[in-house]
């Protein structure tokens, strides 16, 4: 696999190979990625009493969870220990010969935060906004602004172009034309005997 220069960036961006909207403008394409704003919706953990949360279970984990709006200028406070679910501000869209990696911006990540846990891997055939893991692992809050760049997508070329991409009728694409930090739906493997 070869990772995408700025050039073939560009390039793919003209011909909507690759779609990433809004862009802002052409400083978001770095020499091997692109930068990508913070959206303005969070899902925070809500304080429950229940001891666990099991896959499972016959609630959706979205139960667990409650949705925060951060308005034009406002900023989302992450604390120590604290992990929230986000999206990118701009859509993207991924060929079908081509995979998209989420890293995060070293800038943040001196701070203590993380823009993935482990989720960073977006496939080919994906559309949707990507969704943010954040995570602070450092020892003191950290505001965080809708519109702020915070994570940089890398592409790299595939051998071939996938067979049944994301999105496939023949594929459980959970996630497929996401707008808004979407809960784990990790229920659906149980219910699909993946397990």
């Amino acid at each position: 696999m070869a990772i995408l220069s700025d050039e073939t960036i560009k390039k793919y961006l003209d011909e909507n190979k690759i779609v990433i909207y809004p862009l802002k403008d052409e400083k978001q394409i770095q020499p091997s990625s692109i930068d990508m704003r913070l959206g303005n919706e969070f899902k925070v953990f809500k304080v429950i009493r229940q001891p666990y949360i099991d896959p499972k279970d016959s609630r959706e984990v979205a139960e667990y969870m409650e949705s925060i709006i951060v308005e034009k200028d406002d900023s989302f406070i992450i604390h120590p220990n604290e992990f929230a679910l986000a999206t990118t501000y701009e859509y993207v869209k991924v060929p079908n010969d081509l995979v998209g990696r989420v890293e995060g911006r070293s800038s943040l990540g001196r701070l203590g935060i993380t823009m993935h846990v482990t989720a960073g891997y977006i496939d080919p055939g994906f559309e949707g906004r990507i969704t943010l893991e954040i995570s602070n692992i450092g020892a003191m809050p950290v505001a965080l602004y809708p519109g702020q760049r915070v994570c940089q997508i890398v592409f790299e070329t595939m051998t071939t172009p996938s067979k049944i991409p994301y999105g496939h009728p023949d594929r459980n694409s959970k996630y497929m034309g996401q707008m808004k930090p979407e809960s784990s739906k990790i229920k659906q493997d149980y219910e699909l005997k993946y397990m």
